[in-house]
């Protein structure tokens, strides 16, 4: 894939390691054990794109903090989510949310607003805009993100492209953006993907970097 020069510090702090993360210890202020709706990743969950059941009614959560601009969150979506869905979200067992955090490279931030403001106007139309992100990333950057995503949402989806990105330009979308930097900076999520995993009420752990389904499911006991 085409490298980006716009890299930032923060990316490239959180471009350091990858693998499973051991989050038995303190993790933003949260250890393992702690009840779910305390933990910050699951702050503001209920506004989230989700799969499954509403967060906490199944027996896990999986909440995944996500740049569409990111390389490793490009595998996670197109190799391990799909494990998750027919795995642990159809049969009910698990939640997977998605929280995007424009923290990679330059164009993931107008391409998060984008993302916020579709899911705003149609679901389904976020999950395919999501998937086009990641299957064509080498193609994007930012001079192109916001006319791309336009020609794909008008000619792929029910929702107005010319209308998601006016949204993007007035600034709609920046309070859904900001919010989910909030609740990864404070849950730690200095590496993208970061996913929090929470069975049974509490949090179990988080696994960061290339994440694994087997990993997944192995810490969640599945």
């Amino acid at each position: 894939m085409r490298a980006n020069p716009n890299l930032d510090r923060r990316a490239a702090l959180g471009m350091v390691g990858a693998g499973l993360a051991a989050t038995a210890g303190c993790l933003g202020g949260a250890d393992e054990g702690t009840a779910a709706e305390d933990h910050p990743a699951m702050r503001g969950v209920d506004d989230q794109p989700a799969l499954g059941p509403p967060p906490g009614d199944a027996e896990a959560t999986i909440v995944a903090f996500e740049d569409p601009s990111c390389h490793r969150c490009r595998a996670f979506a197109l190799e391990t989510v799909p494990k998750i869905e027919s795995n642990l979200v159809e049969p009910g067992t698990a939640t997977y949310v998605y929280r995007w955090y424009p923290v990679v490279y330059e164009w993931g931030k107008p391409a998060t607003k984008s993302l916020a403001a579709t899911f705003e106007r149609d679901a389904d139309a976020f999950w395919a805009l999501q998937e086009h992100y990641y299957r064509t990333q080498s193609e994007f950057s930012t001079g192109n993100v916001l006319d791309r995503t336009r020609a794909f949402l008008d000619a792929e989806t029910a929702v107005d492209g010319t209308e998601v990105v006016d949204a993007v330009e007035a600034g709609e979308a920046d309070d859904a953006v900001q919010r989910n930097l909030d609740a990864g900076e404070a849950a730690d999520a200095n590496t993208t993907p970061s996913v929090y995993l929470f069975k049974e009420g509490e949090f179990r752990t988080k696994a960061s970097g290339s994440v694994s389904y087997d990993a997944i499911e192995s810490a969640l006991g599945l």
